[in-house]
Formats: structure tokens, C-alpha cells, sequence
């Protein structure tokens, strides 16, 4: 095997840079050709295809590097391609071929390079959704672990005590006869990071993840939301371990008695359907987990057990959660003499969302002023303090119901957590 010169290996750290620019590949796959070090010119010839298939400079050189004698039919809409140099072979040259044969050229490289599109049947409606399980996204297990949610100590301990320990001891589950049947419903108020939960919880089970909507599974057609639904569960039981997270599950499962559409409680149906399994056992490994901002509104057939029969109150995140929170959003702005302890107590009751909003008019303000001045300065504690005034909590009207909900319909306990955090907050 020739070695690659300097030159060479100084043109590949090039193109590694910049993968699109298909004039420095072939320029590396000409030297390469050149160099006697054929496979890996017709590897470069063929990245340059798949990012310029018309280009015919390119063709030219995959032509050469695949040892074809004869000239390549030049396509007619393509610039003129610019005249490269080709060696005379030692050997007889082999006989001209009145083409390229594309076919050959695919199979030999077919091992370099992926298939730049895939086909799929289309259904009888024309969606393009064959229904095949595969088809919905899911997220490889991810790096996010409880220990990367900032503060709310309290939720991560119910989590573990009643999620998490369970799972990650199994013997101690078979010495206790205790079921993997269940999943977890995290409620309160929005922005309070019930999704970011969700997923820190599936890091800790080093399972994938599958986050679900109401625009995943409604559908126009009579009968393709069930059947959306039934492949969510199916592509999960596939992917096991895996998380399925329900996000605004009052959408997705609200109570059948208010729902004027028989679309909709079929879905609900289905859904209860597949919480249960269809068969013995074939939910096993897969976790569900659903959040919603109104559990009231949510069907009591979903919340029985065996199926979200645990639920977790996520309030708005606590004095270090909040601290967390605004150093990651201030993390790349220019900031200056910040004194976070004095401004996570000017933010209590802020969501994670509102924190967000506030260090985004923070930035808006001294950028205005920079701009008015002519003089650039940082984001100071002015800013953030001004800022923190001017927003409103975003959790008050939520928890304005939530107190009416508290006091007239908590039957049977269900919301015995969010009474004793009015009491605490003396709103009840």
C-alpha cells in the first residue's frame, strides 16, 4: 500500500474541515488517483457524487478511478468540466464503454456510502405513513441524570421511592412480589420542567425515550389516531428499555364523559388498551410516563391502577433549582457584578420559563441602551433586578384553579401534595 504524502494528508485534514466542498475533494481524489491509492480516490469520487450528482468533473474522475477507458457521457446541463491530466497506464488501456456504468460504480462503493434517500410505500389515503413501527423517533439513552435537574431535592426523592428504586433493583422487586405494571403522571403548573424530568428519568434507566403529542396521534382519517396510537406502544415494546412520555396528557386523555367526538374516546379507549398490555407481560421494559398541567381534566380510567397510578406534583423550581436555572441562561451573555443569591430571592415563584424570559428582557434592555449610547456595556444586576419586577409569574392563574380543585374535589386524598403546599404558602 503506498504511503500518502504530506501533501495528501494535509488535503484530507482540509476536507474533513469543510465536507461540502466538493472542488478540494476532488482535487484530494485526483492525487490520490494519481498516488496509485485507487479505493480510497473512488471513496472521495463518490462522497463528491452524492453532494454534486451532476457534476462532471466528478463522474470524469470516478471514471478513472474505476479504471473505465472510454469517455463519460457528459450530462447536457452541466458546466463544462475543467480538463484534468490523466497518467498513461502502463498496461493496455481497457476497451471504451459508450457510458459509465452507474450500477457497478454503486455496488462497489455501496459499503462507503449510505443510501441517499429511502423509499417508502405510500398508504391508500396518499400520507406516505406506511404504519410501520419504526417510523416514529426515538431517542437514543441520553446523558441527563437527576443530578442535572438544579435543586427540587423533594421531587427527586418521591421519584426514587416510588419510580426509580423499584427498577433498579430487581431482586429485592422479586423478594417483594413487587409489579413493573404502572407508570408515572407529573403535574403542576406549566414551564416548571416536567419534560425535562421525563427525560432526566430516562437517563437514569439508561432507557431511550419517546415523547408523544396530541399532533402525533389525532388524525383526520376514521380509525388512524388508534392505529397511531397502538404503533407508539409497539415501536416502545421494539425499543425496550424505553420511556414513552405523554406530554399534555388532558389532550390526549381527557375525560371521555365531556368528549362530544367518538374519534376522541376511541383514542382514549386505545390508549387504556395498550396501557394494559395486550398480552401478559408485553409492556415489560417499557415505562410511561405523562405530564399535564390539569389532571382534573384527565380521564379516571387512565389514573386507575396499574396504569398511571402514581403522581408527582412539580411545583415551580425552589431557591437552588432557581439559581441553576439563571446561571444557565446567563451562562454566554456578557454580565457583570451579578449577585445571584440576591436575585434568586427576588424570583420566587417563577417558573423555569418565566427565569428564561426574564434573563432574555434583561439582555433586550442593555443591548436598547447600548444601542441608544453608542457605548457597548454588560448586563448588570440594574437589568435583572428591573427585569424580575416587570414579570409576572405565569404559575399564579394555575394555581388560582388548582385552589378551587383543592378544596372542593381532592376525593379519596388525590391531591393531598398541592393541599399541603397551599397550606405552606398560606393560599388555602
Amino acid at each position: 500500500m503506498p504511503v500518502e504524502s504530506p501533501l495528501i494528508q494535509s488535503l484530507r485534514t482540509a476536507v474533513a474541515a469543510a465536507p461540502d466542498d466538493v472542488p478540494l475533494r476532488l482535487h484530494l481524489a485526483a492525487l490520490l488517483l494519481d498516488a496509485g491509492h485507487g479505493d480510497a480516490a473512488v471513496a472521495e469520487a463518490a462522497v463528491a457524487l452524492q453532494h454534486a450528482p451532476g457534476d462532471a468533473e466528478a463522474r470524469l474522475l470516478m471514471a478513472r478511478a474505476m479504471g473505465v477507458g472510454g469517455q463519460v457521457t457528459p450530462d447536457p446541463e452541466a458546466s463544462p468540466a475543467p480538463q484534468i491530466h490523466q497518467t498513461p497506464p502502463a498496461q493496455a488501456p481497457a476497451p471504451a464503454r459508450p457510458g459509465f456504468d452507474w450500477k457497478a460504480a454503486q455496488d462497489q462503493v455501496g459499503d462507503v456510502l449510505p443510501p441517499r434517500f429511502v423509499e417508502a410505500p405510500l398508504t391508500a389515503d396518499g400520507s406516505g405513513d406506511a404504519g410501520d413501527a419504526d417510523a416514529w423517533d426515538v431517542e437514543r439513552p441520553g446523558t441527563v441524570r437527576l443530578a442535572d435537574v438544579g435543586g427540587m431535592q423533594e421531587v427527586k426523592e418521591r421519584l426514587e421511592a416510588a419510580f426509580l428504586a423499584p427498577l433498579r433493583n430487581p431482586e429485592l422487586r422479586r423478594v417483594y412480589g413487587k409489579s413493573l405494571r404502572g407508570g408515572l403522571l407529573l403535574y403542576g403548573p406549566p414551564g416548571c420542567g416536567k419534560t425535562f424530568i421525563a427525560r432526566a428519568v430516562a437517563g437514569e434507566l439508561g432507557a431511550a425515550f419517546l415523547s408523544v403529542s396530541v399532533n402525533d396521534v389525532l388524525d383526520m382519517w376514521i380509525g388512524n389516531s388508534e392505529r397511531n396510537m397502538h404503533e407508539i406502544f409497539r415501536t416502545a415494546r421494539r425499543q425496550a428499555p424505553c420511556v414513552v412520555f405523554l406530554d399534555e396528557l388532558d389532550a390526549l386523555g381527557g375525560k371521555r364523559s365531556r368528549s362530544q367526538s367518538s374519534g376522541m374516546r376511541n383514542t382514549v379507549n386505545q390508549l387504556l388498551t395498550e396501557l394494559d398490555g395486550v398480552d401478559a407481560g408485553a409492556n415489560e421494559g417499557v415505562f410511561v410516563l405523562a405530564a399535564t398541567n390539569v389532571p382534573w381534566d384527565v380521564d379516571i380510567a387512565l389514573r386507575r391502577p396499574g396504569r398511571l397510578d402514581r403522581t408527582l406534583l412539580v411545583l415551580p423550581p425552589d431557591g437552588p433549582a432557581r439559581e441553576a436555572i439563571l446561571r444557565y441562561h446567563l451562562r454566554e451573555r456578557p454580565i457583570e457584578n451579578v449577585d445571584l443569591g440576591k436575585l434568586v430571592k427576588a424570583t420566587d415563584g417563577l417558573s423555569g420559563a418565566d427565569l428564561a424570559h426574564l434573563c432574555e428582557a434583561a439582555a433586550e434592555s442593555a443591548l436598547l441602551d447600548s444601542a441608544r449610547t453608542g457605548t457597548v456595556r454588560l448586563i448588570g444586576m440594574k437589568d435583572l433586578l428591573a427585569a424580575a419586577r416587570q414579570v409576572v409569574p405565569s404559575t399564579e392563574p394555575w394555581f388560582a384553579s388548582a385552589r378551587n380543585v383543592a378544596m372542593y374535589a381532592n376525593d379519596g386524598g388525590m391531591y393531598d401534595d398541592l393541599v399541603a403546599h397551599l397550606k405552606k404558602k398560606r393560599k388555602l
